[in-house]
C-alpha cells in the first residue's frame, strides 16, 4: 500500500512540473490578429517537444534549457470560431478562437473609463450583443523587472453581462470597424488611471535616452518589497508632518458631532482633488469638515446642501445627523436637510470620504458648493478642516518607472494585433515640454520591443479641463501637453483624435466617449482599411504677418473652414513684442484666418485655445472635425524646464 502511494506521489509530481502552460491571453474566446504571422507561446520541461494546431496549420518546437517554446503560425485570414490546440506531455484545447483585428488599448483613467459609467450605459447594454467584439482585460499590476505572465486577465464577450467592464473608447472604437468591416474586433485593454507615461516605458529605452538615462541610472532593479516598506514610512511620516498628528480611527465617530473641537486639523481648499494638495496622492479615509453660521430665519427655513461632486464614497453629516450618502465618485451631491436638524448660530458640516482608488475629495464647480434655502444661499467652498484617519498602503505606478511596463505590457509581447489606442496624457501636464521626448520614446519602445514593425499608433489629445486655471499669459499646462501631443504626429504612422469639442472643464473624465472611439475609428478606416476621406479637423501650417493682420493657413480643412451655425470665431489672441495676449478679432476668409487686434498694433504671435479651459473654441472643418489648438510663436513656455525625477 506504501508504494502504491508513493507512486501515485511522484507521478502526480511528474505530472504536475511536465504540464504545458500558456499565458493567460491564451483562452477560450480569444482574438487572433488576421493577416500577419501569428505567434504562439509558453512554458514547459526543458527540451520538451511541443505540437501545436491551428487551423490546416501543424507547428512542431522543443523547448529550450528554461522550458520557454514559440511558434509562428502563418498568417490567416479573418473567421471563426475555431480550435486552437498546443500538446506535449499533456494537451491543452482553446476553443471559440476568432481570426480579426487586435487592438491594444491602453493609456489612464480615460481610457480605463468603464462603460457602466456612461449616462446612457443602460441603453448600451439593452444593445449590447455581440460576439464578434471581444475586450481581454489586464489585471492592474506593478513589477520591478519585466514579467513573463499577467497577474490576471480574460477575454469576454460584449455582451449585456459583461459590457460594463469594457473600456468605453475601445468599445466604441471596436463597434464602428465591426460595423464597416464585418470581422471579428479583439480589444486588448491594459490601463490603469493616473498614470505617468514613464512608468509605461521599459527602463531599456529609457536608460538609452539622452533625456531620461540620467534619472534611472542610479535606480536598482526595484524590490518591490523594499520600495513597499520604504513608501509606507514616507506615506505615513508626510502625512503626520502635514496635519500634526498620526493616522488614527481612533474616536472617528465625534468628528460628525458639532461641539467637537477642530481647531487642530488643518485646512485644505475646497472643491478640488486632495491629490492637488498638501495630502497628496493617498487612498483611504479623511473627514472634512464646514462651520457656518446661521441667523435664526435661516435656520427654521428648509435647507439643501450641495456638495458637488465627491470622490468616491461619502457619509454627510449636519450637526451629528446625518443627511445623505452616495457611493458614485462623480455623482453631484445634493442631500435635503430635514427640519430641526440646523440651529441659530454655528452649524457644522462633516463629511467621511473614502477613496478607493485615483483622485479623492471634494471636487468640481464652486459654484456646486453651497447650502441653498427658500430665498437664499451660503457658499461652503474655499478652507475646510481636514483629518486623514486612514491610509490604504500601496504603491503608486508612478513611485519608479517602468512598473507598468514590466507588469501589463512585456507579458503581452510578442502577441500579434493591428494597432495601438493611447488616451494619456494628464499625469503628465507637470512636464508637459518633456513629453515631446517621452510619448515618441514610449511609442519607438513598443515597436521595438514587439518587432512588429512600425505599427499605428493613435492617440486622444487632451479635451478641456480647467486644472489650474491656465491660459496664455499665465501659462497653461494643459495647452502645452496638447502642443506635445500634436507634435508627435510627426513620428511615422501615428494619428491623433481632437476632442476640444467633447470635453468638460469641470471634470477630468468627459463621458462622452462615444465620439472619442468614433474619431479614432475614424482615422484606422482611412489609414488602415481603405474607406477614404476626411478623418480629421484643421492643423496649423503656417502664418504671414500683415501690418495690423496675421493670416493663417491650414493643413486638413476638408471642405472648408467651419464654425457651427456659423458663429463668429472664438478662441484665437494675438500679441505683439510685449509677449502679452490679447482676445483677437478673427474671421475666414479664402478657407484662411485673419486675426487681429485693436489692442496689437505690430503683431508677432498668435494663439488658438491655448488654455486648461478651451470650451468656447470653435474652429471646425465643414467635415464637423474640430481643430487642434496650436500657436505660431516659440517663446519659452512655463513647463520648458520640468524634468522627469524618481519620486518613491
Amino acid at each position: 500500500m506504501k508504494k502504491s502511494i508513493t507512486f501515485l506521489f511522484l507521478f502526480f509530481c511528474i505530472m504536475a512540473n511536465a504540464n504545458v502552460r500558456m499565458p493567460l491571453i491564451f483562452a477560450d474566446g480569444m482574438v487572433l490578429q488576421r493577416n500577419k504571422p501569428i505567434p504562439v507561446w509558453g512554458w514547459a520541461d526543458a527540451n520538451e517537444k511541443i505540437e501545436v494546431h491551428f487551423k490546416q496549420q501543424t507547428k512542431t518546437i522543443t523547448a529550450d534549457a528554461t522550458g520557454k517554446w514559440m511558434v509562428k503560425f502563418d498568417a490567416e485570414k479573418a473567421g471563426g470560431p475555431f480550435v486552437l490546440s498546443i500538446k506535449g506531455k499533456n494537451q491543452i484545447v482553446l476553443k471559440d478562437v476568432l481570426v480579426g483585428e487586435v487592438w491594444i488599448c491602453s493609456g489612464q483613467s480615460n481610457m480605463e473609463f468603464q462603460m457602466y459609467k456612461l449616462p446612457d450605459f443602460e441603453t448600451q447594454k439593452a444593445q449590447a450583443n455581440n460576439v464578434m467584439i471581444r475586450q481581454f482585460l489586464v489585471a492592474q499590476d506593478l513589477s520591478g523587472t519585466p514579467k513573463e505572465e499577467l497577474k490576471e486577465g480574460k477575454w469576454t464577450n460584449a455582451n449585456a453581462e459583461s459590457l460594463k467592464d469594457f473600456t468605453a473608447v475601445g468599445y466604441f472604437f471596436a463597434q464602428k470597424i465591426y460595423a464597416d468591416l464585418k470581422v471579428p474586433i479583439g480589444i486588448i485593454n491594459t490601463s490603469w488611471g493616473g498614470t505617468c507615461v514613464e512608468t509605461w516605458t521599459s527602463r531599456e529605452a529609457l536608460a538609452n535616452n539622452n533625456d531620461f538615462k540620467n534619472s534611472v541610472a542610479h535606480i536598482p532593479q526595484v524590490n518591490m518589497d523594499a520600495v513597499f516598506e520604504t513608501y509606507k514610512k514616507s506615506l505615513l511620516d508626510n502625512i503626520q508632518k502635514v496635519q500634526g498628528f498620526e493616522v488614527s480611527l481612533n474616536n472617528e465617530n465625534q468628528f460628525k458631532t458639532p461641539d467637537f473641537n477642530d481647531s487642530k486639523w488643518p485646512e485644505i481648499k475646497i472643491p478640488s482633488l486632495w491629490e492637488n494638495q498638501q495630502i497628496g496622492n493617498i487612498d483611504g479615509v479623511v473627514w472634512m469638515r464646514k462651520s457656518i453660521v446661521l441667523t435664526a430665519q435661516q435656520a427654521q427655513q428648509g435647507a439643501v446642501l450641495h456638495l458637488s461632486k465627491i470622490d468616491d464614497e461619502d457619509v454627510t453629516y449636519v450637526n451629528g445627523v446625518q443627511v445623505g450618502t452616495n457611493k458614485l465618485w462623480d455623482a453631484p451631491r445634493k442631500y435635503t436637510i430635514p427640519s430641526g436638524i440646523l440651529k441659530e448660530g454655528i452649524n457644522v458640516i462633516a463629511v467621511r470620504i473614502t477613496d478607493y482608488t485615483g483622485g479623492g475629495g471634494i471636487y468640481g464647480d464652486p459654484s456646486d458648493l453651497k447650502l441653498t434655502f427658500n430665498d437664499s444661499e451660503i457658499k461652503i467652498d474655499g478652507a475646510w478642516k481636514f483629518n486623514v484617519v486612514q491610509v490604504k498602503i500601496a504603491i503608486s505606478p508612478n513611485s519608479f518607472p517602468s512598473l507598468l511596463y514590466n507588469a501589463m505590457v512585456n507579458p503581452l509581447i510578442p502577441y500579434a494585433f493591428q494597432g495601438v489606442l493611447w488616451y494619456q496624457g494628464e499625469a503628465n501636464v507637470w512636464r508637459a515640454h518633456q513629453y515631446k521626448k517621452a510619448f515618441p520614446l514610449l511609442i519607438q519602445d513598443w515597436r521595438t520591443q514587439w518587432g512588429q514593425g512600425d505599427f499605428p499608433f493613435y492617440y486622444v489629445q487632451l479635451s478641456t479641463f480647467d486644472e489650474f486655471g491656465g491660459n496664455s499669459n499665465k501659462g497653461s499646462r494643459w495647452a502645452e501637453l496638447r502642443e506635445a501631443q500634436s507634435e508627435t504626429l510627426h513620428v511615422k504612422n501615428t494619428g491623433m483624435a481632437v476632442t476640444t469639442d467633447i470635453g468638460n472643464a469641470k471634470d477630468i473624465h468627459p463621458t462622452n466617449k462615444k465620439d472619442v472611439g468614433l474619431r479614432l475609428a475614424a482615422i484606422a478606416l482611412n489609414n488602415l482599411y481603405g474607406q477614404k476621406g476626411v478623418f480629421g479637423g484643421p492643423i496649423y501650417k503656417a502664418h504671414q504677418i500683415k501690418g495690423k493682420q496675421i493670416v493663417l493657413t491650414f493643413d486638413v480643412i476638408g471642405g472648408g473652414l467651419s464654425t457651427p451655425n456659423n458663429a463668429e470665431l472664438k478662441g484665437f489672441e494675438i500679441a505683439g513684442n510685449d509677449k502679452v495676449f490679447y482676445s483677437a478679432k478673427a474671421f475666414i476668409k479664402d478657407n484662411k484666418i485673419i486675426v487681429s487686434s485693436d489692442e496689437v498694433l505690430n503683431p508677432l504671435a498668435v494663439r488658438y485655445g491655448w488654455a486648461d479651459d478651451d470650451t468656447e473654441i470653435n474652429l471646425f472643418n465643414k467635415e464637423k472635425f474640430p481643430a487642434s489648438p496650436f500657436r505660431t510663436d516659440n517663446w519659452e513656455l512655463i513647463t520648458a524646464n520640468e524634468k522627469y525625477k524618481i519620486n518613491p
